[in-house]
């Protein structure tokens, strides 16, 4: 018996089942479904926008799955690896299948961001062939620290030089001497050491403040003010939070820079006291401070400072490279958020490819109606007749989602 995937090929389909086809909804296994949504993407002209939307909110284990086999086809494998399709959570599944072609990561390398290039340079694979390391140096996305890296690594650099060898000198007839010279050793091999990953984090952040430098500099003086009011988020055990919120300017600017320096230490509380403790580190901060830990900081923390009133701030921890798209998928819900943050969230092509995160947006009533007018065009099916049940959202969204439904149900009648 011929499988669905050769009868799809042969044109041996009707139209009914193709936009079934399209929407991974064939009673077929999932490795042929995911062959049958590549081929359908790339290849058919009326089914394809359709296949590609649900390919890029496709089951995570499932592409996993197809993403780690060396035995999945070919055409599958290009497509999941292709800069405008890869979904980030498969990179490392991908990095591991020897069946992607060299010619594949080319491309990749060329155009990737820094946090997919950070992955790549831990792969064995990538930092053992020249051409791809050389192709990633030709990457406009990589920061300066970046692209020494790979320099160190394509000269074949050692990257961690050793620290010279000290001659300790008698600490009884010189101990002043001890000193200089242990603080000239030090700083000799703190110059030479290769970066560690906050040193990387350091360089995005400071980028992103010299973006916005005008902005900030108007915005200085301003506190944290969550959206929503800061009772929100105060444990009712905590009332000490809600003095930490009332600090002026002036005390976080000085506690602020201190922030900066000090190491963040792993939390042991429970989640009201872990929430109530990062409130009151957040209220002491003066907006670069808020800004660093944005794209720094915990997860807990990401999820306050998302609300902060301060636009500038709000939209740095969209640039986080810790940020998941579970937490996006959050954010994408929330109606307690500027709506520079929503507007902000699909401007990036991570998370506008992922169709959780877009269909949350249109149903966020929050969500400006121009946006989720022009989101609407990728909804499916029963997610549209959600919508126009949903009694939250503005009556121009619902009345249009009740035409898309009733249109994608007449074509679907007519086939």
């Amino acid at each position: 018996m011929a499988r669905m995937i050769d009868l799809i090929r042969a044109s041996a389909v009707p139209s009914n089942l193709m936009q079934s086809a399209a929407k991974g909804a064939l009673s077929v296994p999932p490795r042929e479904m995911i062959e049958i949504l590549v081929y359908l993407a790339v290849h058919s002209k009326i089914f394809g926008e359709q296949a590609q939307l649900t390919l890029a909110g496709w089951e995570e284990a499932a592409s996993r799955s197809a993403a780690s086999d060396p035995t999945t086809p070919k055409e599958v494998l290009e497509y999941l690896i292709s800069p405008k399709n890869l979904r980030p959570v498969l990179l490392p599944a991908l990095l591991n299948n020897p069946s992607v072609s060299e010619e594949s990561w080319l491309e990749l390398a060329q155009s990737a961001g820094r946090d997919l290039v950070e992955v790549m340079l831990k792969s064995e694979r990538i930092t053992q062939s020249p051409t791809i390391l050389n192709a990633l140096l030709s990457n406009p996305n990589l920061s300066g620290i970046q692209s020494e890296n790979l320099r160190n690594k394509i000269e074949g650099a050692s990257p961690a030089p050793s620290a010279p060898e000290v001659k300790t000198p008698e600490v009884h007839s010189a101990p002043e001497k001890l000193v200089t010279e242990s603080e000239e050793v030090f700083q000799a091999a703190s110059a030479d050491q290769v970066p560690e990953a906050e040193e990387v984090l350091d360089d995005g952040v400071l980028a992103y403040l010299a973006e916005h430098e005008r902005e900030i500099a108007a915005h200085a003086e301003q506190p944290y003010q969550p959206i929503g009011g800061i009772h929100e988020e105060l444990p009712s055990d905590e009332p000490v939070a809600a003095q930490a919120a009332t600090v002026t300017a002036s005390t976080g600017k000085a506690t602020g820079a201190a922030a900066k320096k000090a190491p963040i230490k792993k939390s042991h509380l429970n989640p009201a006291e872990e929430r109530g403790s990062a409130l009151q580190k957040i209220a002491k901060l003066d907006i670069k401070g808020r800004i660093q830990l944005a794209m720094k900081g915990s997860k807990e923390e990401r999820s306050l400072l998302i609300r902060d009133g301060t636009k500038i701030v709000a939209l740095a921890v969209l640039e986080s490279p810790k940020i998941s798209d579970g937490e996006v998928e959050r954010f994408a819900t929330q109606k307690n958020v500027l709506e520079a943050v929503l507007r902000g969230i699909p401007m990036k092509r991570r998370f506008a490819k992922n169709y959780a995160i877009i269909r949350n947006l249109v149903f966020n009533p929050r969500t400006p109606l121009d946006l989720s007018l022009g989101l609407m065009k990728n909804m499916l099916v029963g997610d549209l007749r959600n919508l126009s049940n949903n009694k939250e959202i503005s009556d121009t969204v619902r009345k249009l989602a009740t035409k898309m439904f009733k249109q994608k149900m007449d074509s679907n009648s007519k086939r």
